[in-house]
């Protein structure tokens, strides 16, 4: 036994509260095959106020569709919230793989910048102190670059935000009108 809410009445057929002449398709989630006005995708027949008509239909048929559609929907934010979340990942990635190139290449034209700076400063105030005035400079350099690539890890949102902003929505939608 089908019920009217599901949609699903057999090819020629008519179902209760069907017009005279209107038939539906054998496949589920079709509605009526003239201009009838009818609810979503499942063929529903709708009351002048635009309400799916539902009468004579179960109370457990009605609950069972709107669980079908509560589930289909949480599933549906769940992978929302995952895609969300994985573009957020791969540009916190992407920015700690860009840190790391760039530290590596800097390290090694510093160091050879470094070197020769020292040597070249050791002939104005010695090796000791030409040391201890590149380290600090090399100490600064590496403050300022901390500042700026901590800077850049605070833009990363972790939070799913059109997630959360579809899921804010979901009580008022099973809030009767």
């Amino acid at each position: 036994m089908s019920s009217p809410y599901s949609g699903a009445t057999p090819s020629g057929a008519s179902s209760p509260g069907t017009p005279e002449g209107a038939t539906q398709t054998a496949q589920a989630g079709f509605g009526y095959q003239d201009n009838e006005a009818y609810s979503g995708n499942m063929g529903t027949p709708t009351t002048e106020e635009g309400r799916p008509d539902v009468e004579g239909t179960s109370v457990g048929a009605l609950i069972g569709e709107v669980t079908k559609d509560f589930s289909t929907l949480m599933r549906q934010e769940l992978e929302l919230a995952k895609v969300e979340l994985k573009a957020e990942a791969k540009k916190a990635g992407q920015g700690a793989g860009m840190f790391g190139a760039a530290g590596f290449a800097g390290y090694m034209v510093l160091m050879f910048l470094s070197i020769a700076l020292w040597w070249a400063l050791s002939h104005l105030v010695g090796h000791s102190w030409s040391a201890l005035i590149v380290a600090v400079l090399w100490g600064v350099i590496g403050a300022v670059a901390f500042v700026m690539g901590r800077k850049k890890f605070r833009e990363v949102n972790p939070k799913p935000e059109r997630t959360v902003d579809t899921l804010q929505q979901v009580p008022g939608a099973l809030k009767p009108n």
